[in-house]
């Protein structure tokens, strides 16, 4: 938290996360577009945010394109803000909302998470239909190679709640898969889980492409942001949290 705040202190720092909130998923030299400074000054105020977890990053081809993260300014909210005008400031938040990036060859969602872990691990614990189930409620079932479908059973394998196709698989550092109700198999969005070691630790990246709609991508948001701090405590305590984030509420 104090990096968030120390990050936010700056003004251009600001300005640089409200560029992004108007139009995520932009390069360098977008970003540098209406700033009268030196790229490699805006790419020290960039290496901040980074480090804040307030921008991360996501290479396109030769292009690095900056998202930004509202996980740390939602929880400042909920801390600082939200419990003594809740009703009121969640309206004003609503309506506010950033819009939906319309460039459908960029992430509607990201979110970056640090474990200290392996890539193997990591990797383990997506896969694996039994690891799964533990800190995410649901057994995740498939052969992992491409073409193949996979399925978000439920702990009692009676349905599966989610539905899909692999395709990318490149252990231990890539997966990508479609995402689908069962009831609407062909109306998909797209999940990738970029793996990367980060020094002694693990640096992993979670990107939904192609939500629907507003709602659906508040609904990630706050879906990727509980299952992924379940799994990072339960790969670097043995066991997921006390009780699961997405029954706290």
């Amino acid at each position: 938290m104090d990096k968030v705040f120390k990050a936010l202190a700056d003004e251009t720092r600001r300005h640089l996360l409200d560029r992004l909130h108007e139009q995520n998923g932009q390069t360098l030299a977008q970003l540098c577009e209406r700033l009268n400074m030196a790229r490699q000054s805006v790419t020290q105020h960039l290496a901040v945010l980074e480090a804040a977890n307030l921008v991360s990053t996501v290479k396109r081809g030769r292009e690095k394109l900056h998202y930004l993260n509202p996980v740390p300014l939602q929880e400042i909210q909920e801390r600082w803000i939200d419990k003594f005008e809740r009703p009121r400031l969640r309206m004003l938040s609503a309506v506010k909302q950033r819009a939906e990036d319309k460039m459908s060859d960029k992430p509607s969602f990201v979110y970056v998470t640090y474990i200290e872990s392996t890539p193997e691990k990591v990797w383990q614990a997506i896969t694996d239909p039994e690891l799964s189930l533990q800190y995410w409620g649901h057994s995740n079932v498939s052969d992992w190679q491409v073409g193949s479908t996979w399925e978000h059973r439920r702990a009692d394998g009676s349905a599966a709640d989610v539905v899909g196709v692999i395709e990318e698989s490149t252990p231990p550092r890539r997966l990508v898969f479609t995402w689908a109700d069962p009831s609407t198999p062909d109306v998909t969005s797209k999940v990738t889980f970029d793996i990367q070691r980060y020094g002694e630790i693990v640096r992993l990246t979670v990107t939904h492409d192609d939500l629907a709609d507003e709602a659906e991508l508040r609904s990630a948001a706050g879906g990727w942001a509980a299952v992924l701090s379940n799994m990072k405590s339960f790969l670097e305590t043995g066991k997921p949290m006390s009780l699961p984030p997405w029954k706290a509420s």
